[in-house]
């Protein structure tokens, strides 16, 4: 029976960790040790899977927003695109608050 060295030795081999994403780069873990600790295991398993927290959901909708807003000529377009960031922009001051608020209460 092959020890798990070997293993990893033959897949190397044959090439299988050759395309993996961030392949060559330095691993950056500032985004998990910034992640309050308890919290951090849960956000780490929710990125392995692609899944984004709310908040981060909200703040990856608003900047998509903003751009859209940016590049966007027409004025009734762009003012309807507006308001739309405004409420993305409360809902996430809103969920904010509600974890600040969770947290203060030790929930």
């Amino acid at each position: 029976m092959p020890n798990i060295e070997q293993i990893i030795q033959d897949a190397i081999a044959r090439g299988e960790f050759d395309n993996l994403r961030g392949a060559g780069k330095p691993i950056d873990l500032s985004a998990y040790f910034d992640t309050p600790e308890e919290v951090r295991v849960a956000y780490s398993v929710l990125k392995s899977a692609d899944i984004l927290p709310q908040e981060a959901e909200l703040l990856k909708e608003i900047t998509a927003l903003k751009d859209e807003v940016d590049a966007e000529q027409n004025a009734v377009k762009k003012k309807r695109m507006l308001k739309t960031l405004d409420e993305k922009r409360l809902a996430f001051n809103l969920l904010m608050e509600r974890q600040k608020s969770m947290k203060k209460a030790g929930l």
